[in-house]
């Protein structure tokens, strides 16, 4: 059983990225996945989530700018970050409810880092 995030990079300010995480042993579509960060010194902050039913949630600091989707063919979710600024520098983490909702997570992935300089 394994989440992997990954899509990361460096972008400059503006400009975005798709991240990808992608579940192996268990299928993706009944669970609530969930989207963190970490900023160096900073606490891991929730920013996103896609519960089962369909429905969202984003942090505020993200909204408008961050979608949440999900393939269920590809086990895969996604997390579309556009309008990226400095701030957004952070490793982000998917983490996977298997009761489909947005809170106790129960599979988590290793991160991917996103550098957002000029």
């Amino acid at each position: 059983v394994q989440l992997q995030a990954s899509g990361g990079g460096l972008v400059q300010p503006g400009g975005s990225l798709n991240l990808s995480c992608t579940a192996s042993g268990f299928t993706l579509e009944s669970y609530g996945i969930g989207w963190f960060r970490q900023a160096p010194g900073k606490e891991r902050e929730a920013i996103s989530c896609f519960s089962a039913d369909g429905s969202t949630y984003y942090v505020d600091s993200v909204k408008g700018r961050f979608t949440v989707s999900r393939d269920n063919a590809e086990n895969t979710a996604y997390l579309q970050m556009n309008s990226l600024n400095t701030e957004d520098t952070a490793v982000y983490i998917c983490a996977a409810d298997k009761y489909g909702l947005c809170s106790g997570y129960d599979y988590w992935g290793q991160g991917t880092q996103v550098t957002v300089s000029s």
